[in-house]
């Protein structure tokens, strides 16, 4: 199914139902959970959701209920891609012999079970060309088992299997570029987002369903537990991610990268560091000149992300 793409302007465009209801057992503050929200609000038809093992799962559908009024399938933490692919087939079969309808396919998983346990099925089913919308909430690390470090775990975060001590100040590694992986697949569109900037997730998820073909969309998620902040501070900390150009946010068509919040006077990356207690450590003096390599890690990225935009389509 191709849907037109109609973009919001103000709240008053979006539905009145509410897809993803509530008495889930999700978190306050549950970055994922708005991320699903959001995600049912932008859908023009009712989708069928294919929804990997982690945090948004096991929390929306303890059995006997469920906050989702839309199909919705189980899948493990791998298979999410090669699920959404076999039903997006099997509906074409059907719709071509008249027994069903065609629906829009959604496939989300979070960080670990999109960066790292499935990116096989995932390069698969972007590589075979299905038609279907993939969506990874990213709360950086494996939140829902332990807050273990995943590929997209940021340099210098704490987890539990990345802890900050005096061996070391936290994950050594940089996190995946994901979309980079994703565009070299040739898909016709992919974004990353926030939850912070609702609108722009929203007409983003409505862009991506409009394409004949795979799409992607990376959102940043915050995780209250895992990050270690205040609940009420999830859209606030989502907002300074985008404000220190620590992630940001924009998005591949037909090859063209196009930034969509330019951040023209830009916060110190520390701003964003201190409102969780994952970077505390960093804070100490003999750790404080890590904050300078995340802050040039930073400005590189963005300068990076500048260069491919002027240089034109990436293919």
């Amino acid at each position: 199914m191709t849907l037109e793409y109609k973009p919001i302007t103000k709240l008053s465009d979006l539905p009145e139902e509410n897809l993803f209801t509530s008495g889930h057992r999700l978190c306050a503050g549950c970055g994922p959970a708005i991320v699903a929200r959001l995600t049912l609000l932008a859908t023009q038809e009712k989708p069928i959701v294919v929804n990997a093992t982690g945090c948004l799962e096991v929390g929306s559908t303890l059995y006997p209920y469920s906050s989702w009024k839309v199909p919705w399938v189980h899948v493990t933490f791998e298979n999410a891609a090669a699920v959404a692919s076999g039903i997006v087939e099997a509906l074409n079969k059907l719709a071509s012999e008249g027994k069903t309808k065609e629906a829009p396919v959604i496939a989300i998983g979070g960080d670990g079970g999109t960066f790292d346990i499935g990116i096989q099925a995932i390069s698969g089913a972007l590589e075979r060309g299905h038609k279907f919308l993939y969506i990874c909430y990213d709360n950086e690390a494996y939140q829902n088992t332990g807050i273990q470090r995943s590929g997209a775990t940021p340099f210098g975060a704490a987890t539990t299997t990345s802890p900050a001590g005096r061996v070391i100040p936290g994950k050594q590694e940089r996190k995946k570029d994901l979309i980079g992986i994703v565009l070299g697949h040739h898909i016709p569109y992919a974004a990353t987002a926030t939850i912070a900037y609702y609108r722009d997730y929203i007409n983003k998820v409505r862009k991506a369903l409009s394409y004949n073909g795979p799409t992607f969309i990376h959102v940043l998620a915050p995780c209250t537990l895992g990050w270690r902040y205040d609940p009420s501070k999830t859209v606030e900390i989502s907002r300074l991610a985008v404000e220190t150009k620590f992630f940001p946010i924009y998005e591949v068509e037909n090859g063209s990268l196009k930034i969509n919040f330019r951040v023209p006077k830009p916060k110190p990356v520390e701003e964003y560091l201190k409102t969780q207690g994952r970077f505390a450590h960093l804070f100490k003096p003999e750790n404080r000149h890590l904050i300078e390599e995340i802050q040039k890690n930073v400005d590189e990225n963005w300068a990076r992300l500048e260069r491919i935009e002027k240089a034109g389509p990436i293919f």
